[in-house]
């Protein structure tokens, strides 16, 4: 269980569900995600909340009986966001939510799902639980990101998982690196990832870099094939501001949660701060980051065979 994670329990199963207004964001573009998202949403209005969908979703849907809310106007007026898909899905709705301090549940319907931790075959359980009371709720920090030319800051965002300057052509990337003020060292590599703990499970990790566990206050810097093999993935203090400069390299890139994308000159800085946002993502009362690796990533499954 994630140390910051707080369980809360209704002391009566039949209680009045605490969340009374809630959106619906749906992976409209996989098959069968109009059938899902009806289903679950009659289930909602069974339990006696008010249904909205996100305004993309309905449109892609068809589901027109439901008020079809934007991802702000969502955030402004909803008391929960339910992410019906993947955690592509999840990763555009929580940056948004978290602005507004919106919770958000996930219910799983793509492959790994180490954010939509609720399966969709057991969602009925599951929610009636959930909207009562019944859950544990895992504050998640996130990165703050902005690029800066001139002395002036052309395009910021918020990440979930994690801020990547790579290359896009031919030839390696030359990169400054200061942390807090100081210089770290120049690197020559295909690329730069800087993770939260929550993206120490995607693009870090196939870089090399180690799981981080969600209740850990710090980023991972991870380079992507190195130069140097002495260059090495590297835990820092999220209290810290991160800077990274282009030197040398051509169509170099950063990418934000892989959702964003904004292109790059010698001489820009990304500067990386902690978001004064956090995340609040909502789990079932006995959720445990370690079964979510442990199932996600099929740790045991050799030991348990040998045994057979």
């Amino acid at each position: 269980m994630n140390p910051q994670s707080k369980p809360r329990q209704a002391s009566d199963p039949s209680a009045a569900v605490q969340f009374r207004h809630v959106a619906l964001v749906g992976k409209y573009q996989a098959m069968g995600s109009k059938a899902a998202l009806n289903g679950v949403a009659h289930f909602l209005l069974d339990q006696g909340c008010e249904v909205a969908l996100e305004y993309d979703t309905a449109l892609n849907t068809g589901l027109s009986a439901y008020p079809a809310l934007t991802l702000e106007q969502i955030g402004r007026s909803c008391d929960l966001a339910l992410v019906v898909g993947g955690d592509g899905t999840m990763l555009g709705v929580a940056r948004q939510m978290a602005r507004f301090g919106v919770p958000v549940i996930g219910i799983n319907q793509g492959r790994l799902g180490f954010m939509t931790d609720v399966r969709y075959e057991e969602y009925p359980a599951v929610l009636a639980a959930m909207l009562r009371g019944q859950y544990q709720e895992d504050p998640r920090d996130l990165m703050k990101a902005c690029v800066w030319r001139d002395d002036e800051c052309i395009f910021n965002t918020v990440a979930v998982n994690d801020v990547v300057v790579n290359r896009t052509s031919a030839g390696m990337v030359e990169l400054r690196i200061d942390v807090g003020g100081r210089f770290v060292a120049t690197q020559r590599a295909d690329g730069l990832i800087i993770s939260t703990p929550t993206g120490s499970t995607a693009y870090a990790l196939s870089a090399g870099g180690p799981l981080v566990h969600p209740g850990i206050g710090g980023w991972v810097m991870v380079p992507i094939a190195p130069h140097t093999l002495s260059n090495r993935p590297i835990m820092l203090p999220s209290s810290e501001e991160i800077v990274v400069e282009i030197v040398g390299g051509r169509e170099v890139s950063a990418n934000f949660d892989m959702q964003s994308i904004t292109s790059l000159i010698h001489g820009d800085r990304i500067k990386v701060t902690r978001s004064s946002h956090q995340l609040r993502l909502l789990h079932p009362v006995g959720w445990s980051h370690f079964d979510t690796l442990r199932n996600k990533l099929h740790w045991n499954e050799d030991a348990i065979g040998s045994l057979a």
